[in-house]
């Protein structure tokens, strides 16, 4: 039998049971996990906050694992068309089912839209199996998008973005930083950390990144921001003035919100320069309205605002190929605060809502 976290329903605690091996379809991949992330989406099941989520699940939604076995039949290929082989050290996509023919993915190429996506760890039940991360082994069925780790990146290290990192350089890409932009972030969680990082490494002249707490704005200065600002002893007033005194009086040239909080948007508006560029990433959830002037705050500023959701498979292929190639000059792993067993999912979960950690991961502790 096989052990997996299985979270029951919103509030309700979370249980390690068991499950049978499962059976292998062609095209199918049984991966042994090494480790799997716990980050604000979880938390966001946890507390209901997910619309369509079909509980019982197991949560997870990007983990690292080892291929234990292949299905019968041809064998898989992964993302650059080379056949994967059992042993191999692998990350994947975490959405599966999209269909590939619905206007979003033919005409719109919006891959995150189509509405036959189903997620790891967050859309597919636990009734129908090892279909999330926080367990011994996870099931990928045929279809999956199978990214190999190089040999130069420790899984650990890859986790330590987990899906903060292809998320922001979504964000980022939206951002179109050039050389010598003022960039700031709002947020200082994984995502708003990896915009940072990633915002440096697009030629941004100078980052500054508005959080808390002080653990993830010390996280934030180590990874090169230049300047961080503290949103528990500031307001909105001070925060937008000391952007504008750092920027000439203009405000940055590229603001990426990252904080899932709806009041951060009305303000990343005045913290933009005029016909400046502002992403909207951290709005993953409901969690309320905010009230904006539209004509001071974006038409009389010809500000360029870009709402982003998820990522997709390039994203996800490109963050790999970014965390192996600057692993030397960003320790990734240091965001990692604290790694959690399966029977310690309960804490890991409840460390992170409550932003006791930077970053948190699950990891069966199989070797």
């Amino acid at each position: 039998m096989i052990s997996a976290v299985v979270m029951p329903e919103p509030g309700a605690p979370l249980d390690v049971r068991s499950f049978a091996r499962p059976e292998l379809e062609p095209g199918a991949i049984l991966l042994r996990t090494l480790g799997s992330e716990v980050c604000g989406t979880d938390a966001h099941l946890w507390k209901g906050q997910l619309a369509g989520v079909p509980y019982p699940i197991i949560p997870g939604h990007v983990s690292v694992g080892r291929i234990s076995a292949l299905g019968p039949g041809e064998v898989p290929r992964d993302v650059n068309g080379a056949p994967l082989r059992v042993g191999q050290t692998v990350t994947f996509l975490d959405v599966y089912g999209t269909c590939g023919r619905c206007w979003y993915c033919t005409v719109g190429h919006a891959t995150t839209r189509c509405p036959e996506r189903k997620v790891y760890g967050v859309t597919l039940s636990a009734d129908d199996g090892l279909l999330g991360g926080w367990g011994e082994y996870i099931h990928l069925k045929p279809g999956v998008h199978v990214i190999p780790l190089p040999d130069e990146l420790d899984w650990r290290a890859f986790l330590s973005g987990g899906c903060g990192m292809p998320t922001a350089l979504h964000a980022v890409t939206l951002g179109e930083i050039a050389f010598g932009d003022t960039v700031v972030v709002q947020g200082s969680g994984p995502v708003g950390l990896c915009a940072a990082v990633l915002a440096q490494l697009r030629g941004a002249g100078r980052v500054i990144v508005i959080g808390g707490p002080e653990s993830r704005l010390a996280a934030a200065t180590r990874f090169g921001a230049d300047t961080v600002i503290d949103i528990g002893t500031t307001t909105p007033d001070e925060r937008i003035a000391a952007v504008r005194a750092a920027t000439g009086g203009r405000g940055a040239d590229v603001t990426i919100e990252a904080t899932g909080v709806p009041s951060a948007v009305p303000e990343g508006m005045r913290l933009t320069r005029d016909a400046g560029r502002y992403v909207i990433v951290g709005q993953y959830t409901d969690t309320g309205e905010a009230t904006f002037n539209p004509h001071l705050d974006l038409n009389q500023k010809h500000l360029d605002i870009r709402g982003c959701w998820g990522s997709d498979v390039g994203h996800v292929y490109r963050a790999v190929q970014v965390m192996a190639r600057y692993g030397q000059i960003f320790p990734w792993t240091d965001l990692i605060t604290r790694e959690y067993g399966l029977a310690e999912a309960q804490a890991a979960l409840e460390d992170v809502a409550a932003q006791r950690v930077v970053k948190a991961l699950i990891v069966p502790r199989q070797e």
